[in-house]
């Protein structure tokens, strides 16, 4: 009787099916928030818009799923899904050529570069967006993103369209070099034009927003929103510690933080963010017919008239 007790140990209930199969658990079933480090169930936690619903923590976004929470169902059209980064400089690193690493990372991510831009309508209201997708190599910005950046505020100013731009980034690709430095200079340029036109920018800051698109176009936008807890500065709080040798005070690169200082202007919920923009949008007045530059004004339901792009790419 001893030994068949010490034996116990080794027979183990199996999860079967009703034919006696064994049961895959998947391993993504339960996901532990960050911050109350509470399980949420995943379809529970994909329900809620990726929010916790334990205590709100804002878990990130793929572009993709942040579009269709925003824009009205079937509204949207993507630009510009073509195009495509390709290694210029035959980049090499310790992980090996960059052309492998932007293969391995279209494929997992199912996406061809870090920005997603098109239009659509929220709440009736026609919008372009510009959206980072954090999955593809942290939403670093290359010669593509910023080409797609540029197109996308070309055809708003040409159709007096309101542009929105979703940051989630880690700066510059440095796979690419001053390739990747130059489209900080590019969009701001492009934004610049947007701005001498008229024409509304509102940007969004996710969590984390770093580098060199905090630095450039995410913050030069009319009006500055921000989701709740996200992080967003320029260098990482370990980074500046260990350059300046100083403690930094807890939470002054969240957006709480920045709102308190004047980077931002409102924190918005997930959940209010639709809302949100269309009251945005309201606040600016619709330029009529004969202001348009294409004949096509900000309440059009429609996409404007092809635009000379003068072929940015790489420049």
């Amino acid at each position: 009787m001893r030994e068949f007790f010490q034996r116990r140990g080794k027979f183990r209930p199996r999860d079967v099916d009703q034919d006696g199969a064994d049961i895959q658990i998947p391993e993504d079933l339960w996901v532990k928030c960050p911050r109350c480090q509470e399980l949420v169930y995943s379809k529970e936690l994909d329900h809620n818009a990726r929010v916790c619903p334990k205590c709100g923590y804002h878990f990130r976004l793929r572009a993709r799923d942040r579009i269709a929470s925003l824009v009205d169902l079937d509204s949207f059209v993507e630009w510009d899904a073509e195009l495509r980064p390709y290694d210029q400089l035959e980049f090499v690193d310790l992980a090996g050529p960059y052309a492998a690493k932007l293969k391995q990372t279209q494929a997992k991510s199912g996406e061809h570069e870090a920005l997603i831009s098109g239009w659509g309508t929220v709440e009736g209201r026609p919008i372009a967006l510009a959206v980072c997708d954090f999955e593809f190599l942290g939403a670093s910005m290359g010669s593509v993103f910023g080409e797609k950046l540029v197109r996308a505020s070309e055809r708003c100013v040409a159709g007096r369209l309101p542009l929105l731009t979703i940051s989630a980034s880690g700066g510059a690709r440095m796979h690419e070099g001053l390739l990747s430095l130059m489209q900080m200079a590019k969009t701001v340029a492009a934004l610049a034009r947007l701005g001498r036109a008229r024409v509304p920018h509102l940007a969004l800051l996710t969590d984390p927003c770093y580098g060199g698109v905090t630095a450039s176009y995410a913050t030069i936008a009319d009006i500055i929103l921000a989701e709740p807890g996200a992080m967003i500065g320029f260098a990482g709080p370990r980074v500046i510690e260990q350059i300046t040798k100083q403690k930094l005070p807890d939470g002054f690169q969240t957006a709480e933080f920045q709102l308190e200082h004047g980077m931002v202007d409102l924190i918005v919920p997930r959940f209010e963010l639709r809302a949100t923009i269309g009251q945005l949008i309201d606040l600016y007045e619709r330029p009529s017919q004969q202001d348009s530059p294409n004949g096509v004004s900000a309440g059009d339901h429609r996409e404007p008239a092809p635009v000379e792009l003068g072929g940015h790419y790489g420049n």
